[in-house]
């Protein structure tokens, strides 16, 4: 009941403030809005930024060639699944 009676009367008191002071309070709306789009725009820039370095990151990571190595490990890992197809059927 106590945060319901200081709600009405905050909610009352703004009201009245932004009656009494209301260029004021355009005033400061004017300031914080660009300050906010600012903010808002640099944020923006920056994670784009640091999410498009990190797929040029993962391109680098994956453009490797494909060496011998690789294809007989591939080779290996299809017999094997070949293998445990064969099991499950039996």
């Amino acid at each position: 009941m106590k945060t319901l009676i200081g709600g009405a009367a905050a909610a009352v008191l703004g009201i009245i403030g932004l009656v009494l002071w209301w260029k004021e309070f355009l005033m400061l709306l004017a300031g914080a809005v660009p300050f906010a789009l600012l903010s808002g725009g640099a944020l923006a820039i920056y994670l784009g930024f640091d999410e498009l370095k990190d797929s040029w990151k993962s391109k680098e990571d994956f453009g490797g060639t494909v060496t011998n190595d690789s294809k007989e490990e591939v080779e290996k890992l299809k017999k094997e699944v070949e293998d445990l197809k064969a099991e499950k059927k039996e």
